[in-house]
């Protein structure tokens, strides 16, 4: 058996050993490296390290969490959700339809999964729970709320996804769209018709909620709900329209985030600190499994891996559904045992080639992916969403509950990628049109 080969089974070993990803990649890459490099291997390992160091377009991962990272700390996020709850709470499941919203919100405006599902979650569980909504729901709701991090642009998993396939980042961020917001609707259709089915048990919370004036309304919205969206029209807009990269969006993001910060008073030396210290943790966690999982897609290309890869599809001889299928799978399947940073660079870079060579649209095939890896998140046992969540849970909202809850929306992603799938100008359409712009 080659080198390349036994890779990923010694990757897997020391990840479900509990070995840091980032660490785990480093070790086999530099033991496999040692095969064919001999004692050469550091110079080749440090040469993958200094090109994804020095990738431009990676640099727009600190300013997108930085921007989030603030609009957190801020208090922002909190009079956004209040504004939500005001004018959503009254439809039925109001409350799980204004998280939902909230999520898409704020996944636009930070783009990072984990710090979306935390941030709604600890505004929305108490308030959920004080309008007697089951538990399943309130699990269930957060969960996909926070997992739209990776489906709406900026996404910076799409960011990372275009880098490494040497693609232009604003099509594939333009290609998520609609897919996004497909996803979002039947999330929503889906909390509307549960809420009229099964609705929450009234409280005086209930009653509280119809007491507020129209005008207190409109203000919290003129003041809270239109400078986050301007923002993110500014930061979309300004990278769909070519006008500036996706460094630069994401800077002009963070400089619009701390201006909101100023004027709504809430701008603080220690605010700032916070948000700085989350950034450069959730930063170097990222570019470190980046930097390392380079070396190991550079070592396992040297040791003939990617040809042994397109060996095995051509033996397999899948024709071009069959191959979305079988990547797709493995991309679901990885999703269980490995972080989301670690997939896309372990995954990318094996199955561009061979896709770009049998004439798949790389956008459409980009999106499908990213859509996989959003469901393999929500998906138990091993769901990235509900560990987040149970790190910020009360004590009787159980694993089991959260299980429950995910399944009604782990359906309707898997419904979101069959319609992009059967009807690829979903993912397409605008891409085409920006470019043609």
């Amino acid at each position: 058996m080659s080198i390349a080969a036994l890779m990923f089974p010694a990757l897997f070993v020391l990840v479900l050993a509990g070995i840091p990803i980032s660490l785990s990649l480093t070790v086999v890459s530099a033991g496999a490296g040692f095969m064919v490099f001999g004692e050469n291997v550091f110079a080749q390992l440090y040469g993958s390290f200094y090109s994804a160091a020095t990738n431009f377009i990676l640099a727009a991962i600190p300013m997108f969490v930085l921007m989030g990272a603030i609009l957190e700390r801020s208090g922002i996020a909190e009079r956004l959700f209040r504004v939500m709850q005001l004018w959503l709470g009254r439809l039925p499941g109001g409350l799980a339809v204004a998280t939902i919203a909230m999520g898409a919100v704020f996944a636009a405006a930070a783009g990072v999964v984990g710090a979306v599902e935390v941030m709604i979650g600890m505004m929305a569980i108490p308030a959920m729970q004080r309008f007697r909504y089951s538990n399943s729901l309130t699990a269930g709701t957060i969960c996909a709320g926070g997992s739209l991090g990776t489906m709406i642009p900026p996404s910076v998993i799409a960011v990372m996804y275009a880098s490494l396939a040497q693609m232009s980042v604003g099509e594939l961020l333009a290609a998520m769209m609609f897919p996004g917001l497909l996803m979002i609707a039947l999330f929503i259709a889906f909390i509307i018709l549960h809420g009229l089915i099964w609705p929450p048990e009234k409280t005086d919370a209930h009653d509280e909620m119809r007491t507020v004036p129209l005008r207190e309304k409109l203000r919290l919205t003129l003041t809270s709900l239109l400078p986050i969206f301007a923002l993110i029209v500014a930061v979309l807009g300004s990278l769909l329209a070519g006008v500036a990269s996706p460094t630069e969006a994401a800077s002009l993001g963070a400089l619009g985030a701390i201006l909101l910060c100023i004027a709504y008073g809430r701008f603080s030396l220690s605010m700032l600190r916070e948000a700085l210290t989350i950034t450069v943790r959730i930063s170097a966690m990222i570019l470190l499994i980046v930097a390392a999982g380079t070396m190991f897609m550079g070592t396992f290309a040297a040791n003939g891996g990617s040809k042994l890869i397109r060996n095995a599809v051509e033996a397999a001889g899948l024709g071009d559904t069959g191959i979305i299928i079988f990547f797709l799978i493995i991309v679901f399947l990885l999703g269980f045992v490995l972080d989301w940073t670690a997939n896309v660079l372990i995954c990318v870079p094996l199955f561009t080639p061979i896709i770009r060579q049998a004439g798949i649209d790389p956008v459409w095939f980009g999106t499908m992916v990213i859509i996989v890896i959003q469901t393999s998140y929500l998906t138990p046992p091993m769901a990235s969403s509900i560990f987040y969540l149970k790190s910020i849970a009360p004590p009787d909202m159980t694993y089991g509950q959260m299980c429950k809850g995910v399944v009604p929306f782990i359906a309707l992603q898997i419904v979101t990628l069959l319609v992009v799938a059967l009807f690829p100008a979903i993912a397409t359409w605008l891409p085409d049109q920006i470019v043609g712009f």
